[in-house]
């Protein structure tokens, strides 16, 4: 019949036995096509698609008790084999007819519209989701789906009744982030699920934490989640080997939502670290998983586990876990294939690291999860104390072997980027691998910042003065350049990296100082510093865009040590290094003056409202702070420092006169001065124990007073 509302012809009929027909007609159309994939493109089936689901719509909207089961079946076979895309037009009524029967009181049809309803919504292209969600939250889907949830948890209906629900409700959530915080608010749907923490069977354990994992996109969810003790157990049990793959990879999904920021990861290494850090061992052993060469299975354990490894670019004791656990020995066994058992005490010669580096990075074996290697292994560097001993808990042959491989890639990597025409086929781990080394090379342990900068001066000897003035030519031009595309970006960030790396050896300062490099860098930083060039690090590490962070809701993510612009960054990083270089080099104490003479009074201000500003990262002010230093410019600007200033000419909270070899006398603060300098304070007032509040006490009871000071 024609619908004059919507000016459309359309398909009724009242008879059940055709209605039965057409659904058995339909069956077989969709049967005939199910296995070519080459059918969906056909002319015929794509004129057909239109009239087969309105007839289909009409069936279901009809509701009627015999054929809905039949009707229900057959419309979860159509959305499994045809497109969206051939959908399209019809998409909304067939969603929201599907919604109206999810709460049929025929198990069976609600479990097949709820299959039905998610395959639709979980296929769904960036240009309709926003009118299909529309149209689902006017039918009040969230809410049929939590009352269907909570009359399981309270009745006898079959798992995949729940199976359904869960799976469907979690897709929901995960596209509709409104709906997150009303489904936490549910008092009586938390309690449901929180009482299948510890329920057996996989498939409800599977749905559970897919469903978690959609809640805990919206952030204060997380935190709300990890307050509980109980979840945090559950969460790290899904992680253990005793589960299935599939449930295990869940839970290190759900894992890697509720730590997207470092507030949360505090929280729940307190509660549980040392089991977190041992599921990810293990996940990260799991390498039969997948050893394909050069790539590697996206929805694997094993890839899983390297993203939750991450969690080393925060500092804490998770990571002497790491090291107890054996993560050197684990990192070897994923950059190089077949290493074979030697004695821990066993050390090989430079020449012979460097071979079997060489040899084993040929191979390219889980080249695809190299980047996450890179990042893992250079946080772990970086974070480790001035006085830690790598080797007292891992073994030093598979540590230096692994700095070997890093900076062998490196150095391949920096040969690639330094010419102005460069093609490098391995561009996902350039940055990642420059990155730890620079971090290996700048680690605190001495251990590992020797070793680092022993290989790379080995790997540098012959090419490295030719290799660093191509690097410091490409880098004075591409700095020029009127525009950026991402690759000269990303050249940009590799050539930064790599001259403050070769900075940190004797033997390239001086060629740094006299070149070009200053003036690029000073170029890099003003452009920086006028929002001109702005590179974060996930549009040059790929491996760190997830979709995580495109559907998150309610995140505020403290920046971490680089900043949102790790171009000026590492920029900030090379002019600290010309201020440190140019005041220890013979005749070359006013070269960085005059390197930005042009644009010093820039620069300044630039620098004092970096410094000042607390929404730029804490590196990039650090190293703002260091550079003013050379002008005499020190710490970092406060709000109440004209006061302090203005009261240290002030004798009003003075009561210790000190008089100095020359005669001179100063007033000052007793208490300040037992804090800061107690040598300077008479014995008599200072007890032997060197007891502060005894001290204070004793000082509180003299007088004013002069005491002589001998400087």
């Amino acid at each position: 019949y024609f619908d004059e509302k919507t000016n459309t012809w359309k398909w009724q009929c009242a008879n059940i036995e055709v209605q039965k027909n057409v659904l058995r007609s339909i069956n077989a159309f969709l049967d005939s096509i199910s296995g070519d994939a080459r059918a969906t493109r056909h002319t015929i089936v794509k004129e057909s698609v239109s009239d087969v689901l309105g007839a289909l719509l009409c069936i279901l909207e009809g509701k009627s008790g015999p054929l809905l089961s039949m009707a229900s079946n057959v419309a979860v076979k159509l959305v499994s084999i045809l497109p969206n895309s051939l959908l399209q037009s019809r998409i909304v009524e067939l969603v929201c007819c599907l919604s109206s029967l999810i709460s049929s009181h025929q198990v069976e049809v609600a479990i097949d519209c709820a299959n039905a309803l998610n395959l639709v919504v979980s296929n769904l292209s960036a240009t309709s989701e926003r009118t299909v969600m529309e149209a689902l939250k006017d039918t009040g889907i969230a809410t049929h789906i939590v009352g269907n949830i909570k009359d399981f948890a309270g009745g006898a209906k079959k798992i995949e009744y729940f199976e359904q629900m869960g799976s469907l409700l979690s897709t929901i959530l995960w596209r509709w982030p409104q709906s997150r915080f009303p489904v936490l608010s549910d008092v009586k749907l938390m309690k449901a699920l929180a009482d299948m923490h510890m329920v057996t069977d996989s498939s409800i354990k599977l749905v559970l934490l897919k469903m978690y994992t959609s809640l805990a996109l919206c952030d204060f969810v997380a935190k709300k989640l990890i307050e509980d003790g109980v979840f945090v157990e559950m969460v790290v049990q899904a992680m253990e080997k005793s589960n299935p793959q599939v449930v295990r990879i869940e839970g290190f999904k759900l894992a890697r939502c509720l730590l997207r920021c470092q507030e949360n990861f505090i929280r729940m290494r307190n509660l549980c670290g040392d089991a977190l850090v041992n599921a990810i061992i293990c996940g990260m052993r799991e390498t039969g998983l997948s050893s394909k060469k050069g790539g590697i299975n996206h929805g694997s354990l094993l890839l899983e586990a390297c993203q939750l490894g991450l969690i080393t670019r925060w500092d804490g004791d998770h990571h002497i876990r790491f090291w107890e656990h054996g993560i050197d020995r684990v990192l070897l066994n994923l950059v190089l294939e077949n290493i074979q058992d030697k004695p821990s005490e066993h050390v090989l010669s430079l020449e012979e690291q460097i071979s079997t580096a060489n040899k084993g990075l040929k191979s390219n074996y889980h080249l695809g999860l190299r980047s996450y290697l890179w990042d893992i292994l250079g946080c772990l560097m970086i974070h480790c104390g001035e006085n830690f001993n790598p080797y007292t808990y891992g073994s030093e042959l598979h540590i230096n072997t692994l700095i070997t491989c890093a900076c062998l890639t490196f150095v391949d990597t920096i040969q690639k980027w330094c010419r102005i025409c460069q093609n490098d086929d391995d561009s996902f781990q350039s940055e990642p691998v420059s990155r730890a080394v620079l971090m290996m090379i700048y680690s605190p342990c001495n251990h590992i910042s020797s070793h680092a900068r022993l290989v790379l001066s080995d790997r540098m000897k012959v090419i490295g003065i030719p290799c660093l003035k191509s690097l410091i030519h490409t880098l004075d031009y591409t700095s020029s350049l009127a525009s950026f595309g991402s690759s000269d970006k990303l050249q940009l960030v590799i050539n930064l990296i790599g001259l403050n790396s070769l900075s940190s050896l004797p033997e390239y300062q001086k060629c740094i100082i006299e070149s070009k490099a200053m003036k690029a860098v000073v170029l890099i930083v003003k452009r920086c510093l006028s929002n001109d060039i702005h590179m974060e690090r996930p549009s040059m590490a790929p491996h760190l865009l997830t979709s995580f962070h495109e559907r998150s809701c309610c995140c505020i993510d403290k920046e971490d040590w680089e900043g949102s612009n790790v171009l000026h960054f590492y920029g900030l990083w090379a002019l600290s290094s010309f201020v440190h270089q140019c005041s220890l080099l013979q005749d070359h104490t006013q070269k960085f003056t005059t390197a930005v003479t042009y644009i010093k009074a820039q620069l300044l201000n630039k620098l004092h409202e970096t410094c000042s500003s607390t929404c730029l990262s804490p590196g990039v002010r650090w190293y703002a702070s260091y550079i003013l230093s050379y002008f005499g410019c020190y710490g970092f600007p406060n709000e109440l420092a004209k006061w302090i200033g203005k009261s240290l000419n002030q004798e009003e909270y003075a009561d210790l006169r000190l008089i100095v070899a020359n005669g001179a006398s100063v007033n000052v603060n007793g208490v300040i001065l037992a804090v800061r300098c107690p040598s300077l304070l008479p014995r008599e007032i200072l007890t032997s124990s060197k007891n502060c509040k005894e001290g204070t006490d004793k000082y509180g009871e003299t007088e004013r007073g002069s005491f002589i000071c001998s400087r």
